[in-house]
């Protein structure tokens, strides 16, 4: 009883409160805060800062005048683009790609590390670790280029898919193609690399419940089933979680490198829009418009999956 009131005497101190604590958490641990400071500084000037430019999207802005001194115009970028013909295009080419990417892009990687986890010999893990990881150090433009050679009439791709009855033709000019061939890459390009968080918690499970499952007779793919998954599931809702905060972003740079005026109407995001809008045609204000549109659905999403994660699974980000 003594102990219990003295604890409780000292949390209504003054020295207790949460200023005071923190005060004393920093002269404690006053390197680490130091470590981390570079990167809190960074984010402040380079994605806190800039978001004071989002009133662009609300103002018929002109360069001349500045941000402050352009005219306001309310919601009329918005009305002009939720009026337009691109609007419901570039909403279903970005959700189509993205979704897919999802499903094949956000899948593979966890597929692969279980594959890997499972090779007993150690040199052939890391060789076939190495050779996955390697296209992710190319650059966007060399695998761009690359892909513009290979799906040529005469290309490697286009050869081997017209063993399979398909017409030699320049793929990257279908249409109906250019989903395929974007996840695709983007698949061959991350899918070493996004192995790796998987791997390390892979590495992080307790040997004993391998020994557990193999007691109770389980062999090697009931032991995924029964071990490796339920121990990463954590980490694939995290950042399954994270990966919906990205649905509307389908970025530009490799769309612009690939699509054509054959496939615009399958190949035109909302990033790639936004691109022409704000930088070929200087039209600021809209394009900001459409891109601040953008953000609110990212977040919005990113919301409702931590909510519904956190109330199905009690695992979230918040």
């Amino acid at each position: 009883m003594r102990n219990t009131t003295t604890i409780r005497r000292t949390d209504t101190l003054p020295g207790s409160s949460f200023g005071a604590r923190c005060a004393r958490d920093f002269r404690k641990n006053y390197a680490l805060y130091l470590l981390v400071l570079p990167v809190i500084v960074f984010y402040i000037v380079v994605h806190y800062v800039p978001m004071y430019g989002a009133i662009i999207a609300f103002k018929s802005y002109s360069p001349g005048k500045g941000i402050l001194k352009s005219a306001w115009c309310g919601l009329e970028h918005f009305k002009s683009f939720f009026g337009s013909v691109y609007f419901g295009r570039t909403l279903t080419n970005t959700l189509r790609i993205s979704l897919v990417s999802i499903l094949f892009g956000f899948t593979s990687p966890i597929i692969l590390a279980l594959l890997i986890n499972e090779l007993r010999s150690k040199f052939y893990s890391r060789v076939v670790q190495t050779i996955t990881y390697l296209p992710h150090f190319i650059s966007l433009v060399v695998i761009c280029g690359m892909l513009s050679d290979f799906l040529e009439p005469d290309g490697i791709i286009t050869t081997v898919c017209t063993w399979f009855g398909m017409d030699r033709q320049n793929l990257l000019r279908v249409p109906g193609y250019f989903t395929t061939i974007y996840v695709a890459s983007d698949v061959w390009q991350g899918v070493g690399w996004g192995s790796i968080i998987y791997l390390a918690a892979l590495a992080g499970i307790d040997p004993t419940l391998y020994e557990a499952a193999r007691m109770d007779g389980a062999n090697r793919w009931k032991q995924i089933w029964a071990v490796d998954i339920p121990c990463i599931l954590p980490t694939i809702i995290t950042l399954l979680i994270l990966r919906m905060g990205s649905v509307m972003s389908v970025g530009y740079e490799k769309i612009i490198l690939l699509y054509n005026s054959l496939t615009m109407e399958k190949a035109d995001v909302i990033s790639s829009f936004v691109y022409r809008k704000g930088l070929l045609e200087s039209n600021y204000g809209y394009s900001t418009a459409v891109g601040l549109f953008n953000s609110f659905v990212n977040m919005v999403l990113v919301v409702a999956a931590n909510t519904i994660s956190k109330k199905t699974n009690e695992t979230s980000l918040w």
